[in-house]
């Protein structure tokens, strides 16, 4: 039995140190181009110098909004979204172990007990006979010896899917963080425009007032006094319309973060003037930031899943080894057990050769185009990505310019709301002309806020699509 036995020891050392059947897993070279896109959008768009890559930017540092900072770590705590990613991270971890623990014998004792009643014509003595018999057992129960590698290629495809889960964490973690300062900012940008409707609804009250004293005298007719009415009602519609907005603002931001308990006021923005900008980053070439993003990462530990999937598939067609042995004491009296001469032991080799098996071709056809569906899978995964960080230098390389030129914009039309006022009040022009120039400032300074939010959102934007946010 020590001679069996060693050789068992020397068979699951060769196990261990063997190879598999899988095809030799080379990266495939990405189908983008080696540069960012050029042109007038991306002119502006060139980083700063002394600024450092998304990825190597933590969101605390990248995040400089003390509240901001706050809220987000409150969500990566509690998001349910998150957590489970996290709990199916566990999972594919646990898998991995089960499979990976195939590799060895599975080793159990058993201890058994059987009395049998034999009558006359089937007892060896002619006589009825009662036999009773007892063992305890130390055994391996049909253990595949790996020799082709097929349970080995099965644990390398679990630990990828294992590891492409862990990508795909880290991947909502930034989805997460990106969401919850998306909501913030636009939170801030609702309650500005609630700020500002409120600002225009006073003035109009104030302008109304004034034309309604000046119809009372008989000074206005009673067209502008309606139109300066209309005005009034507008405001208020806006007052109510961003009133709501805000509150769906804070549900939404309440549902990211995952706290039961209502977030204080103080720690929510006034305004987008009350938040601090972002840390300004820079970008690598494409292949440098694109390739280390979780979702790239998990699409490559997938297309090597698959590939290991080929080395299990062709390991199919060659035998399979099987053994089970024991080693054990057997008695007929159960004080009879452990003494001197009760051993027993077992040694059961078993080769399975598949001669004919029409599935096992099948088979091997479907893992070789699930490896092509892995790979289409991972490029498209690429070109997205490639898609969405050459979207984001686009607004970072023309928003500069959209906040200036709305600026510039608003100043003007004040001044033309101004002087359309002077010239109204000196009799010199209707109240059409006031109403008009007072639509476009208000529409103005909506504008402004809008593209502001832009500018926040594109920064966070290209922070996120660059591969930042997932630690």
């Amino acid at each position: 039995m020590n001679r069996h036995l060693f050789f068992l020891l020397v068979g699951i050392a060769l196990v261990l140190g063997g190879c598999t059947l899988a095809p030799k897993y080379t990266r495939p070279e990405a189908p983008i181009s080696t540069d960012w896109p050029t042109g007038a959008a991306y002119q502006k768009a060139k980083p700063m110098p002394g600024t450092r890559t998304a990825i190597k930017i933590k969101w605390r540092e990248f995040f400089t909004d003390e509240r901001l900072q706050k809220i987000i770590d409150t969500a990566l705590k509690n998001n349910r979204d998150l957590r489970l990613a996290a709990l199916n991270v566990e999972k594919a971890r646990a898998l991995y172990r089960i499979q990976w623990a195939e590799l060895f014998p599975s080793v159990n004792g058993v201890g058994s007990g059987s009395r049998q009643r034999l009558p006359a014509d089937l007892s060896a003595t002619g006589k009825k006979m009662t036999t009773k018999q007892y063992s305890v057992n130390l055994g391996i129960s049909s253990w595949e010896i790996d020799f082709f590698g097929r349970i080995r290629s099965l644990k390398d495809r679990a630990l990828e899917e294992y590891l492409a889960t862990e990508q795909a964490r880290r991947s909502a973690q930034i989805l997460l963080v990106s969401a919850v300062a998306n909501a913030y900012l636009t939170l801030a940008a609702d309650r500005e425009h609630l700020k500002l409707a409120e600002s225009i609804l006073e003035t109009q009250r104030e302008a109304y007032n004034l034309i309604r004293r000046l119809y009372e005298l008989g000074l206005a007719s009673e067209l502008d006094l309606r139109r300066a009415q209309t005005q009034v009602d507008a405001a208020r519609g806006d007052i109510a319309r961003f009133t709501q907005l805000v509150a769906q603002d804070e549900n939404a931001l309440h549902l990211l973060v995952g706290s039961p308990s209502t977030m204080p006021n103080e720690i929510l923005p006034e305004d987008l003037a009350s938040v601090k900008p972002p840390k300004e980053i820079s970008l690598c070439m494409p292949s440098e930031v694109l390739l280390r993003r979780p979702d790239i990462l998990a699409g490559e530990h997938r297309l090597k899943a698959a590939n290991a999937n080929i080395g299990a598939a062709r390991a199919a067609f060659f035998p399979r080894i099987a053994l089970t042995t024991a080693v054990g004491t057997a008695s007929s009296e159960l004080s009879g057990l452990f003494k001197a001469g009760s051993g027993k032991w077992s040694f059961v080799p078993q080769v399975i050769i598949p001669i004919f098996d029409a599935r096992l071709w099948s088979a091997y056809d479907a893992m070789r185009m699930e490896k092509e569906i892995a790979l289409a899978q991972y490029e498209k995964a690429i070109q997205i990505a490639f898609r969405e960080v050459a979207d984001a230098l686009a607004v970072r390389g023309t928003v500069e310019q959209q906040v200036s030129a709305q600026q510039s914009l608003v100043d003007a039309v004040a001044e033309t709301y101004r002087l359309s006022n002077v010239r109204y009040t000196k009799g010199i022009d209707g109240y059409l002309g006031v109403l008009d120039t007072q639509r476009l400032f208000y529409a103005a300074e909506q504008g402004l806020v809008d593209i502001r939010l832009l500018q926040f959102a594109s920064q966070v934007r290209l922070y996120a699509v660059s591969g930042g946010g997932s630690e």
